[in-house]
């Protein structure tokens, strides 16, 4: 674990946040350091087919053992990290043996790592945990995930008694922002099935995400000296914060739904007296419920533009992702292969879903069915975001287990 362990340190030191709002491809030129570095190391562990194209997307191929044509597979994580919170000088605080008990973060005393808020570190005593100094995000969404791909494939390499086929290895920039996998290739790719290495914690094998919309909302008001400004001044701030007050907020939040209730999320404003703009994300597992929550914010708008009538109020929606549950069927055997690589562990997994998305959501509707594996995340996008290194080195072996059950074809 010690090699999975330092690779996971290098790569969360890398500040590798997107920007929803750059205009560059990957969004953040910094995520094209851990993508050098990643195609760097691809090359010395002996890799295949090692590329890194304009668009920050790192492919690499772990050649098959047996004879005659297998299926290939591909293994897949993200580079960035969340825009939500700072990615910059990540110190990562590793607890060794962990003695159980709460886990105060010593580069702010307010943030303190709770049992009582995350039940899965009772189960944990003795193990190694990473967190933050309580600064930054950590980054174990994803580089878990890209530290398990690459530690798993110098492991097949590196035990050639293990028979598996071809394993193409595939990093992508800018998921956070839901752009992951515009510019991948999937006939370069050339798989029958994908997955994600992008899940929490142990055993969990996500065979369903939301489906996901976003929706920009823009006022433009009119700005006048205040001193002159009766009956000419129009706050496009305060419309704003009109609307977002009138978003439903005792059942489609976040803060009140849980497992398959769908929500409305305003997470971003900006602005001023003469144009002002908020995001909202719209998440179901339905995906024709997004067209109700599309509605919702129409009737919103439409009953304030009445009310200001020299305001120009825009709702736009943008696609993002859909459920992953329609694609998987294309392909039974990526589900069916991966319980199978459980089962072979002495694990039995769980079948779960994701309210949230991943490549693999992205991947499964444009025709690669991609379920999503755990890698022992915890509390994405927060400074309270911790992983165990024993539960990530269950999803190397995993995966190498996942290679020799598609050796069986």
């Amino acid at each position: 674990m010690s090699t999975l362990l330092d690779r996971f340190l290098r790569y969360v030191r890398i500040d590798t946040q997107s920007n929803e709002a750059g205009n560059s491809i990957p969004s953040t030129g910094k995520q094209l350091d851990l993508c050098r570095l990643l195609e760097t190391e691809c090359r010395e562990l002996g890799l295949h087919d090692v590329s890194l194209d304009e668009f920050g997307i790192v492919l690499a191929t772990v050649p098959s053992n047996v004879d005659g044509a297998l299926p290939a597979i591909a293994w897949i994580a993200h580079v960035d990290t969340s825009p939500e919170t700072s990615g910059t000088n990540v110190q990562p605080i590793v607890h060794e043996n962990y003695a159980g008990g709460d886990l105060p973060l010593p580069g702010d005393p307010s943030q303190v790592l709770r049992v009582a808020d995350n039940p899965d570190l009772r189960a944990l005593a003795g193990k190694t945990i990473v967190t933050t100094d309580g600064t930054t995000l950590l980054g174990a969404d994803d580089k878990a995930g890209v530290a398990v791909i690459m530690t798993a494939a110098a492991e097949l390499l590196a035990r050639p008694e293990i028979p598996h086929g071809p394993v193409r290895l595939c990093f992508t920039c800018d998921e956070e922002i839901g752009h992951g996998v515009d510019h991948l290739n999937l006939e370069k790719l050339g798989v029958v099935c994908g997955y994600t290495l992008d899940g929490e914690g142990q055993g969990g094998l996500d065979v369903e995400t939301f489906s996901a919309d976003q929706a920009v909302v823009t006022v433009t008001g009119v700005n006048i000296h205040p001193s002159i400004g009766k009956d000419k001044l129009v706050n496009a701030l305060r419309i704003l914060s009109s609307f977002i007050s009138r978003l439903p907020d005792n059942h489609l939040s976040p803060e009140t739904t849980a497992d398959r209730e769908g929500f409305l999320h305003p997470y971003q404003m900006e602005g001023g007296v003469a144009k002002a703009t908020a995001r909202i994300i719209l998440r179901d597992f339905e995906t024709a419920k997004l067209r109700e929550y599309e509605e919702i914010l129409e009737a919103i708008a439409h009953d304030l533009r009445a009310a200001h009538p020299k305001a120009t109020i825009e709702v736009r929606i943008v696609p993002q992702y859909r459920n992953m549950r329609e694609g998987l069927a294309k392909e039974p055997r990526a589900v069916s292969k991966a319980l199978d690589a459980y089962r072979s562990l002495g694990v039995e997994p769980r079948q779960s879903i994701i309210r949230g998305g991943t490549d693999g959501s992205r991947l499964t509707e444009l025709g690669l069915p991609t379920p999503n594996l755990s890698t022992g995340e915890h509390n994405p996008h927060s400074p309270l975001e911790w992983t165990c290194v024993e539960e990530m080195q269950q999803a190397v072996n995993v995966l190498v287990a996942l290679a020799a059950e598609w050796a069986k074809e």
